[in-house]
């Protein structure tokens, strides 16, 4: 099965370990197998993960994007999930379908879930400061 991606003029993106840059006008890619890809639009940088579930995020992308070094995100991304469980028990279900979708290889519905988590961490921190 292939996946038609459309780029826009200048536009980014991570394909199995490259980055891949539009020229200056649109077009058209089919991707005809199954490899790690995101727009650069969708990927956190390091210095963008500031809080613990962006931190996770950032592990669950870089299991998807950095396959030789899996077992370190691995490694760090249970340590990270053991302390916001302890910090924060409600976000057990979100952390579970991460879960889920790590142990059967599905890094990137991994990541989707991960997002899901941010946001739900980004609705916590603001209900705390306007309390």
């Amino acid at each position: 099965m292939s996946l038609k991606i459309s780029l826009k003029a200048g536009e980014r993106l991570f394909v199995g370990g490259a980055v891949v840059q539009n020229g200056q006008t649109p077009c058209d890619l089919l991707i005809l197998n199954d490899v790690p890809l995101l727009r650069e639009k969708d990927i956190l940088n390091e210095d963008e993960a500031s809080t613990h579930c962006r931190r996770i995020q950032l592990c669950v992308q870089l299991m998807y994007m950095d396959t030789p070094n899996l077992s370190g995100y691995q490694k760090k991304y249970a340590q990270l999930v053991e302390e916001l469980l302890v910090a924060a028990p409600s976000t057990a279900a979100l952390v579970a379908e991460i879960n889920h979708h790590l142990a059967f290889g599905q890094y990137y519905q991994a990541l989707k879930s991960a997002k899901r988590l941010v946001a739900y961490e980004e609705e916590l921190i603001r209900h705390v400061q306007s309390a």
